[in-house]
């Protein structure tokens, strides 16, 4: 778990950056294969149309999270009543009598007196800081897709829908695969209790820790999270099996038709349906907790 990286007195999030990393590659790979059907695609056109889709992805993804990942009434209390909130992991024993105390070990900018609890301050905005993590996919695909459809409309004599469905199609497979390398560094979307097989531990304070925590199944003087499934590293390689999958599938296929990006939600379907069931973070149950937000 390496969830910040350093340059000098910058910090990059782990997630975000790989994110970052991954979109690019995808749009440049796009690129270059656009240069070779520009009766078909624009190559300028889908620079211009990657730069609208980054925001629209980023926004989509955003309000399913907040929306179906069972975190509004947080973001809401975070806001209006930051001692509602969840009580951030302190030290075994301890219990603050002043803000100052909290703010002194690091443990937020709020005391609960009454409690001993601390809390994060007032933020009336943490919704829109998706670099803090919480973004779910299929959210930032849905949106994405709409505001394509409505630009390849306006320019539909420069850029065709099923020409650059195609491009999208192993694009979208490639970030996917740095997108969970960011997960894997930054410790979010875990995997469920290991009791057989590979297994990975994460250190203190984060989210596997801090769910099992939760669960009583650690008590504040432990130093690492109970043995999980390395879920990330088993998306990490699906995604990557499906974006070889799906290239190879571009490369051969000639016909520029959108199935390329039919094959990829299909595979991509398939392959999170199966492993969400070995992901134990957090993010949104549905019908008795039978199936996550993704799932559905």
């Amino acid at each position: 778990m390496h969830p910040v990286f350093y340059l000098g007195p910058l910090e990059f999030p782990a997630y975000f950056t790989f994110l970052t990393l991954g979109y690019t590659l995808a749009v440049l790979l796009a690129h270059r294969e656009s240069l070779k059907i520009p009766h078909l695609v624009s190559p300028v056109k889908l620079i211009d149309l990657s730069m609208i889709l980054l925001f629209a992805g980023l926004l989509g993804a955003r309000i399913m999270h907040v929306l179906a990942d069972g975190y509004l009434t947080e973001y809401i209390n975070l806001c209006v009543d930051p001692l509602a909130t969840k009580a951030l992991p302190a030290p075994e024993g301890f219990r603050c009598l002043s803000d100052g105390a909290c703010v002194a070990k690091d443990l937020g900018e709020l005391c609960n007196t009454a409690a001993g609890t601390c809390h994060q301050g007032q933020d009336c905005l943490r919704t829109l800081k998706f670099w803090y993590g919480g973004l779910a996919f299929y959210g930032g695909l849905v949106l994405a897709t709409l505001v394509a459809i409505w630009y390849m409309r306006r320019y539909r004599t420069q850029i065709q829908f099923p020409a650059m469905a195609d491009l999208a199609g192993f694009g979208i497979a490639l970030g996917l695969v740095f997108g969970r390398l960011g997960c894997w560094l930054a410790g979010c979307c875990f995997g469920c209790l290991a009791h057989t097989g590979p297994a990975v531990t994460f250190p203190r304070n984060s989210p596997a820790f801090d769910r099992h925590l939760d669960l009583g199944l650690l008590t504040r003087h432990a130093h690492e999270s109970l043995p999980v499934v390395p879920v990330q590293l088993y998306q990490l390689g699906a995604n990557l099996l499906v974006f070889l999958a799906v290239f190879a599938y571009f490369k051969t296929h000639k016909e520029r038709d959108g199935r390329t990006l039919a094959l990829f939600l299909m595979l991509n379907a398939i392959t999170r349906f199966i492993l969400e069931y070995w992901r134990d973070d957090y993010r949104g149950l549905w019908f008795t907790d039978a199936l996550s937000s993704s799932q559905l």
